[in-house]
């Protein structure tokens, strides 16, 4: 039995006492950061808002098996709310469509969550009509044509093997049923005075899982699942700035996420375990938002220190990925990829950084090997 075939769905049951150590926590810890953010300065709090933004969007794709460029991302986010960026890095259509999605969500976070506003999220995530080379009924419910919506691993295109090399992960609610299960969802979300109201943070965890539960799509409805948790926890926040990526702790705890996730879709009504896990990794995204915190106060302070020194757009598009923390050069920045990254000659790359050299602003990175790699100074890497 799954989850919706219950006879008392979709009538939520949780523990709150269970569960209220951990909302105590968790609003705790979002406290301190926000109290936090209210002490550092103005560039801060918006270079750490830009991160995780960006995080979050390119961490919910992942989640499906979709990379983004980071850099793309962060462009189209800095683009977007008029953030001055030293290099903006060129984007294609579908990142921008992830981009308005997510912004869409967060902050416009008090508006109604009507479906015409949940098929525009839909048609920014596929723009051509096609997932991969598929065709799919894009802004609009599925409509099951060719068969119920199922979770399925293993091999569903290769008709020669045994279908017992797949596996069934979750079947949802036949598409006959979407309007009415649709607008039960959508009234729930909208609701401004229920009876009975669930705490905040509560009703976030229970979005996710039951728009995902549901299953409206014919594709995106993990992304568009998170996209509804966060405009929850942004309405359970009180701030359309996001300053930590659920998402991007999801998609750490990629494998426990779809296991959690499978046995409360197959369970009871009783969501207990779910909402602990989710409150869970609130916490541990939080945590990381701190850090997050500190490498903005660094990369504040960077420029700062090299505002009177005239660096040429090569070296600060290089310096500004590593203050970001992208991770384009695993740990191994050579000549020829600073020429790859900017269009330039080895010779000229060369130069480049041996002038940050100069200046005290890299180092050659320890081990060496056939290949001379560099690195930021260690003065630049902390507070």
């Amino acid at each position: 039995m799954y989850i919706w075939q219950n006879p008392d769905w979709p009538i939520w049951r949780y523990q709150l006492d269970e569960l209220a150590p951990s909302l105590e926590q968790v609003s705790r810890l979002q406290g301190f950061l926000y109290g936090r953010l209210a002490d550092v300065g103005f560039d801060v709090r918006e270079q750490t808002f830009l991160s995780a933004l960006t995080e979050d969007v390119v961490k919910s794709s992942a989640i499906e098996g979709e990379v983004l460029s980071p850099e793309s991302v962060r462009s189209s986010i800095a683009r977007r709310l008029g953030i001055e960026q030293a290099s903006l890095a060129p984007v294609d259509r579908h990142v921008e469509g992830v981009v308005d999605m997510m912004l869409d969500a967060t902050s416009r976070a008090d508006e109604p969550v009507v479906a015409q506003r949940l098929f525009g999220w839909h048609a920014a995530l596929f723009p051509t009509g096609y997932s991969g080379l598929a065709p799919i009924t894009v802004a609009n419910w599925r409509s099951d044509e060719q068969g119920p919506m199922q979770v399925i691993s293993g091999p569903i295109s290769a008709p020669h093997r045994p279908k017992t090399h797949q596996q069934i992960h979750y079947e949802a609610p036949p598409a006959t049923v979407l309007l009415r299960e649709m607008k039960l969802f959508l009234d729930w979300i909208n609701q401004t005075h229920p009876t009975k109201p669930e705490p905040a943070l509560i009703k976030a965890a229970i979005g996710h899982l039951w728009f995902v539960t549901l299953h409206p799509f014919d594709d995106g409805n993990g992304r568009i699942g998170r996209a509804i948790g966060d405009l929850l926890l942004a309405r359970a926040d009180k701030n359309k700035q996001r300053f930590y990526s659920l998402s991007a702790q999801i998609q750490a705890q990629r494998k426990d996420y779809y296991d959690v996730l499978e046995g409360t879709q197959k369970g009871s009504m009783d969501i207990t375990a779910w909402i602990h896990w989710f409150l869970s990794q609130l916490v541990l995204a939080l945590e990381t938002a701190h850090a997050n915190v500190d490498s903005a106060l660094v990369k504040t302070k960077f420029w700062q220190h090299w505002a009177g020194v005239s660096l040429n757009p090569r070296q600060i598009k290089i310096l500004n990925r590593l203050l970001d923390g992208f991770d384009d050069f695993d740990g191994n920045l050579t000549t020829s990829r600073w020429g790859s990254m900017t269009k330039c000659s080895s010779d000229t790359a060369l130069r480049d950084i041996n002038q940050l050299i100069d200046l005290g602003i890299m180092q050659h990175a320890p081990g060496g090997g056939r290949s001379t790699s560099y690195e930021l100074t260690p003065a630049h890497t902390t507070q």
